[in-house]
């Protein structure tokens, strides 16, 4: 029987996180103080490395800015399928005024 896969907040695995980065907890360390894998943890830190690097990660981000990129980044991506579609009606509506 499989073991139940365990879901963090954003929020636990920030301040997880910040324990190896800021605190001087090692990973393992971490690990043992909010009972987590040593992967996971690994995982986090490098995450929140990039992020203070300003590199946005494809998951949930952990910081305040990277997650407002995110934001912005899809807000661009739905904006951005609406002038498509936009774009699509209005060729449509052209090629049936030019037969007429």
């Amino acid at each position: 029987m499989k073991k139940a896969r365990t879901t963090y907040s954003v929020a636990f695995k920030h301040d997880a996180a910040n324990l190896v980065l800021n605190k001087g907890y090692t990973i393992q360390e971490a690990c043992n103080a909010v009972g987590v894998e040593y992967t996971a943890m690994s995982r986090w830190v490098a995450q929140l490395k990039q992020e203070h690097g300003g590199i946005t990660p494809t998951s949930k981000a952990m910081t305040p800015e990277q997650k407002r990129i995110q934001e912005l980044e899809a807000k661009i991506k739905q904006i951005e399928w609406e002038n498509d579609i936009l774009k699509k009606a209005s060729a449509l509506l052209m090629q049936g005024s030019i037969k007429r």
